[in-house]
């Protein structure tokens, strides 16, 4: 039996450029196949090679990335699966203002550098305005930033907070549980890690499922098939967590009807 060798690189917070930077070529001739975990990784594989096949797992949509031309079609080297978490805020902000009913103004956190932070803003603005309530955007890129913009939040009394779907969130979600914990707000989320960590809620497909379906395409490529001719792998699910001892602490009763609505209860 033939051995698998993996390598593993972090690239948040860099530019998608960097994993196709000069200093990555001498792996390059060894890799069969890269799996790429977030937006920023799989832009940075596409854009370091045309040759290796690239397998992704990203949170959006991926021709408005510009990954693939086609998702029935992908062509090229790419293909993945895509699990749309940031093309679900309206929803998010939807379920919040059942959670919260009486908030006039709500934020949108958002990472400037993020390949789709302006797009989510725009669908942010279009469904709060939808809703009858204000939206206050805030910016962070690194920790400082995420401290500042809880006091700005603070400042300007916005009763929710809808997090962006951003890897840099991800990786920094204890420090977001803690500044809204800290700061008595209710917040929305694009994915259940949040959620387990203390957040209040969450709505978005399952991550667990999208990677796995990216390693059986990996699998599938290992064993000799060509990106081309995998489409592009869409949720079929979207799962609502609810923290219930999070919404006690905030002092909020969750609608028995939600409730019965969520594919997981955390108490």
């Amino acid at each position: 039996m033939s051995s698998i060798r993996t390598w593993r690189f972090n690239i948040a917070g860099q530019r998608t450029t960097t994993i196709g930077s000069q200093r990555w070529r001498p792996i390059w001739f060894t890799v069969a196949v890269i799996i790429a975990a977030g937006n920023a990784a799989a832009l940075a594989a596409k854009a370091g090679t045309t040759t290796i096949p690239i397998v992704f797992a990203t949170g959006d949509d991926p021709i408005r990335l510009g990954l693939v031309a086609s998702l029935s079609r992908p062509a090229g080297n790419v293909t993945g699966v895509s699990f749309l978490g940031g093309t679900l805020v309206a929803k998010r902000l939807e379920l919040l203002r059942e959670l919260v009913p009486n908030v006039a103004t709500v934020a949108h956190l958002m990472n400037p550098t993020g390949p789709t932070a302006a797009p989510e803003v725009e669908e942010a603005r279009i469904a709060a305005r939808s809703l009858g309530q204000q939206i206050k955007v805030l910016q962070a890129r690194n920790e400082s930033e995420m401290d500042a913009a809880f006091t700005t939040m603070a400042r300007l009394r916005v009763g929710a907070l809808n997090v962006g779907g951003d890897g840099l969130f991800v990786d920094r979600r204890a420090q977001i549980v803690a500044l809204a914990a800290h700061h008595s707000l209710p917040t929305s989320h694009f994915d259940r890690e949040f959620v387990a960590a203390g957040g209040l809620m969450s709505y978005g497909t399952s991550q667990a499922n999208a990677f796995r379906l990216a390693g059986v395409y990996t699998g599938r490529i290992l064993k000799g098939e060509k990106p081309a001719d995998l489409p592009v792998l869409l949720p079929t699910k979207f799962e609502l967590v609810i923290n219930l001892k999070t919404a006690k602490a905030l002092g909020l009763t969750v609608p028995l009807t939600l409730q019965a609505a969520a594919d997981e209860v955390i108490e």
